[in-house]
């Protein structure tokens, strides 16, 4: 007599390993019927800036800490980290973020769940919100440290939390943002300091000793003080000269392209790959004339930035 079969047997038969055969190579076995310590992770992480931020030692600290986050529930089979991409980036024009959103529709994709090991590190103001929706249409579980593991959307605490720490991420941007131009326009016009940009024409760099702050002067960093460059600042003292003569901007500029006086770009062509250094211009000539550091006034942050949407139909995608 055949051996009764165990409740749970059913469906284990051929057309039931089938389907289960089908589910896990498609990847449509959800993430919730995987047993404990089956989950397969994207780890997804960011570094803002090479200069100022070691990328390597970035990277091992956050996968690290996502690596703690799901031991025991599973592994971390791939992964997605930026570069030099900012945290107001929507993911869409971050690349590897980008890569791993184009990767969730894919059957094939080899995981289950995202970890990131810095709320920070992902996400910024609603970007949570924008995402969410995402996930959980194709069945991908987000984990992160905030919340101790899966953030549960239906969760009120977790959505809130979530929110919460969007805004904080945004509002740590402001802040810093608003506190280091504040200080370097104060640094500017209580002492005098050279802050860094393209010396002005008839200027270059020079050294004015240690950095004045502690650590960076441990490091090896000096600070810079402009001093007139002694090839072309007698040409700024002659275009006053002529100004306040009378002349006006066109005859200067005149007067210095047959001279065969090489303008700004061609003077300094490393600092202006992008121009031509054919000749002087109008613009050039009028930018010099106008330029408050002629007058011996240490300047700081003149250029504008202005920021626009980058579609209108889609303000998830930002600002350029």
């Amino acid at each position: 007599m055949a051996p009764a079969r165990r409740v749970g047997d059913a469906g284990r038969g051929t057309g039931g390993d089938a389907l289960a055969v089908w589910a896990e190579r498609t990847g449509r076995r959800s993430a919730a019927g995987r047993g404990r310590g089956e989950l397969r992770f994207a780890f997804y992480g960011r570094v803002s800036t090479e200069d100022h931020q070691d990328p390597v030692t970035s990277l091992a600290r956050q996968r690290e800490q996502a690596r703690s986050l799901v031991v025991g529930h599973g592994q971390i089979v791939a992964e997605f980290f930026d570069i030099g991409q900012s945290r107001t980036l929507a993911w869409a024009r971050r690349p590897q973020s980008a890569a791993l959103v184009a990767a969730l529709a894919d059957p094939d994709r080899g995981w289950d769940a995202i970890v990131i090991g810095e709320y920070e590190r992902a996400f910024c103001g609603g970007q949570y919100a924008a995402m969410a929706p995402l996930f959980e249409h194709y069945g991908v579980q987000l984990w992160t440290p905030e919340v101790g593991g899966r953030v549960d959307s239906g969760a009120e605490d977790h959505e809130q939390t979530m929110l919460a720490l969007g805004l904080q991420s945004k509002r740590e941007i402001t802040r810093t943002k608003i506190r280091v131009r504040t200080a370097m326009a104060a640094q500017t016009r209580e002492q005098g300091r050279y802050l860094g940009g393209r010396p002005p024409y008839g200027y270059r760099l020079a050294d004015a000793g240690p950095h004045p702050n502690k650590v960076h002067a441990s490091w090896g960093r000096r600070a810079h003080r402009l001093e007139p460059d002694p090839v072309t600042a007698p040409v700024v003292a002659w275009l006053f000269a002529q100004r306040l003569a009378g002349h006006s901007i066109a005859r200067i500029t005149r007067a210095l392209n047959d001279a065969r006086i090489a303008c700004p770009s061609a003077a300094d062509p490393k600092r202006n790959p992008h121009r031509s250094g054919a000749a002087w211009t109008l613009g050039t000539v009028a930018s010099i004339l106008a330029n408050p550091r002629y007058t011996g006034r240490q300047v700081w942050n003149r250029q504008r930035t202005d920021a626009d949407l980058i579609d209108p139909a889609n303000t998830g995608l930002g600002h350029k």
